[in-house]
């Protein structure tokens, strides 16, 4: 029975709908499907039936139903329009802000994008070029390759994971375009359309828009200041029944919680009965860390794919990323990546390759390490008395902001003075709670005089928000 069904039995059957409630019929009607909405059983896109149909179901008046879904519109939870019908609204901050590369426009300081912090990468690129020709490798890559990656670039890919404490072989690795790439071919591999996905209540943007595109329905855990909550976890999987659990375990994107010790092993106790549940521990800014915990692949070896990639630690340019899989599922991850585009490009995997055999790769994460701590520096010194979460090699942080500020608010009037910014409810799974906070990609920022400028706004304008309260933004 689909999820829409079972909430129309319910309604039929009076456990939700009272009619000697002393509430009106049309809000018990409307606030019943903003529950529905909320926790993800009704999803984006889906299509509620006709006024008439749904009146005539529930052997109530039509002009009952159109008052409470008047009053599900005005809360931005369905729209209407001609012709299409009534459906489950789709969240629109995510489709304006989501975006894949900073503005460069004059005067504007994009702090809304990850990109390198440092210029080392495309220094030792251009040291290595001259040399790709003579490498005997080269000759192949007018050729077409494995779906899985090319056999020497899998052994490379190996020994770097192993470098981080992560359980790899050559033999259950995939090279893929990136980790959003990795992520996709898993979810395609794993699940069907209708499946439940969990995440943390507020995550990275590429998974709700990868959940969304392929018909999944992605359900938020709640979470604490050490991460997603092991109890609401277990409640989560015990309502929902997921397929799969996304994890970003370190410098979560974009709350910077990196999750410690004890807190793995509380949410690996959770996951422990549950033999059919699928794990993607998302972990491309571990290589930042000089302390690291435990991977949960290393626990969960026979149901974790392990995803991380070069984008954050060295360029996203480079589009190389990793997947770790349980042995028996490589060559589904490796058809997926065949339908979408045969195999990566194997110059890419040349290079990445040639950067880790040459051990150029340990230096380029070293400088850009060292120039995150410079920058996190700065962010303490100008952020001092505002409260925000970061990692002292972290990429970004997450600003809390202060009374009266909504998120939204902030990074317009921010925007309007050239600092580009996103706001909390580009990251949230419910539509009904956006985080008073903006994520601020440090990294971005061209220089660290740059970064500066950015952060004086930043700082001004939280300090300052009584006297901004009214203002068009």
């Amino acid at each position: 029975m689909s999820p829409f069904k079972e909430l129309l039995s319910a309604l039929k059957t009076d456990t939700l709908l009272q009619r000697d409630s002393a509430e009106t019929l049309y809000a018990q009607l409307a606030s019943s499907l903003a529950e529905a909405i909320r926790s993800g059983a009704l999803r984006p896109g889906e299509r509620l039936p006709p006024h008439r149909e749904l009146a005539s179901e529930l052997g109530i008046n039509i002009t009952t139903v159109t008052r409470a879904m008047a009053v599900l519109q005005e809360q931005g939870l369905v729209e209407s329009r001609p012709g299409r019908g009534t459906q489950v609204a789709v969240p629109r901050q995510v489709q304006v802000q989501f975006q894949s590369a900073p503005s460069d426009a004059p005067g504007m300081i994009d702090l809304s994008v990850n990109r390198p912090a440092t210029d080392a990468y495309t220094q030792a690129l251009a040291t290595l070029l001259p040399r790709l020709a003579s490498d005997l490798r080269f000759a192949g890559m007018k050729e077409y390759h494995p779906s899985e990656g090319m056999p020497w670039a899998r052994e490379a890919a190996a020994t770097w994971l192993r470098a981080l404490d992560v359980p790899a072989q050559a033999s259950n690795v995939v090279i893929t375009e990136g980790a959003q790439h990795g992520i996709a071919c898993i979810l395609r591999a794993m699940t069907v359309a209708g499946d439940t996905v969990l995440a943390d209540s507020i995550t990275y943007q590429g998974i709700n828009a990868l959940c969304r595109s392929l018909g999944l329905n992605l359900v938020g855990v709640e979470g604490d200041e050490r991460g997603m909550n092991p109890q609401a976890l277990g409640e989560a999987i015990a309502t929902y029944a997921p397929r799969v659990l996304f994890l970003v375990p370190s410098i979560h994107n974009p709350t910077a919680i990196t999750l410690d010790a004890q807190r793995r092993v509380d949410l690996l106790e959770v996951l422990a009965p549950h033999d059919d549940l699928w794990l993607i521990e998302d972990d491309v800014y571990r290589p930042l860390l000089e302390r690291r915990d435990e991977t949960f692949m290393l626990r969960r070896l026979a149901r974790t794919f392990y995803v991380t990639a070069l984008s954050k630690c060295i360029a996203p340019g480079l589009r190389i990323g990793f997947v770790v899989a349980p042995p028996e599922q490589v060559q589904n991850i490796a058809t997926t990546l065949r339908i979408d585009c045969w195999s990566i490009s194997p110059l890419n995997a040349l290079i990445a390759t040639r950067l880790i055999e040459d051990r150029v790769t340990e230096a380029l994460i070293a400088h850009q390490r060292e120039e995150l701590r410079e920058r996190q520096a700065l962010l303490a010194e100008h952020l001092k008395g505002l409260h925000y979460q970061a990692s002292d090699v972290g990429t970004h942080a997450w600003l809390q902001l202060p009374e009266p500020w909504s998120a939204s608010r902030f990074a317009r009037l921010c925007r309007e003075h050239g600092v580009g910014l996103l706001p909390g409810g580009a990251f949230s799974l419910r539509h009904d709670q956006s985080p008073n906070a903006v994520r601020i990609n440090l990294s971005a920022a061209k220089s660290r005089e740059q970064l500066v400028q950015a952060l004086d706004v930043i700082a001004r304008f939280a300090q300052q928000g009584h006297l901004h309260m009214f203002d068009r933004v």
